[in-house]
């Protein structure tokens, strides 16, 4: 892999794809994908290891990831976590699908969910 970060659709897409496949040549721990800080300086953040993204959600959130799980039937939430001491909810998506359609559904995720911009710049932090 030769670059790390993308703001647009397309590049990013490519981007998640290309992550992903390096990910799995390098049977790595796991894959994390990062973005901006938020105006309520949260920056969201996904992980990605055999086939499962995990994500830190909000209640708001989390509604509009099983919404989003609808236009993709093979997705589906794996197992929710809400430790007493922290807000909101850690979701592991079950992800049984090629590295471009992962890539689509987690740039969906980043826009749907989390509300970026279509132009938001995300960047791959680890590999």
């Amino acid at each position: 892999m030769t670059r790390f970060d993308a703001a647009t659709e397309e590049p990013r897409r490519e981007l998640f794809a290309d992550a992903i496949r390096a990910h799995e040549e390098r049977e790595s721990a796991f894959l994390t994908v990062e973005t901006e800080t938020q105006d309520e300086g949260r920056s969201p953040w996904l992980q990605f290891a055999d086939g499962i993204l995990n994500v830190d959600c909000t209640d708001d959130e989390l509604d509009r990831v099983k919404e989003l799980l609808n236009d993709y039937p093979a997705f589906r939430i794996d197992e929710l976590e809400s430790p007493e001491d922290a807000d909101g909810t850690n979701v592991h998506i079950a992800a049984r699908a090629d590295p471009e359609r992962v890539a689509e559904f987690v740039d969906r995720l980043f826009i749907a969910v989390y509300e970026q911009p279509a132009d938001y710049r995300a960047w791959i932090a680890a590999i």
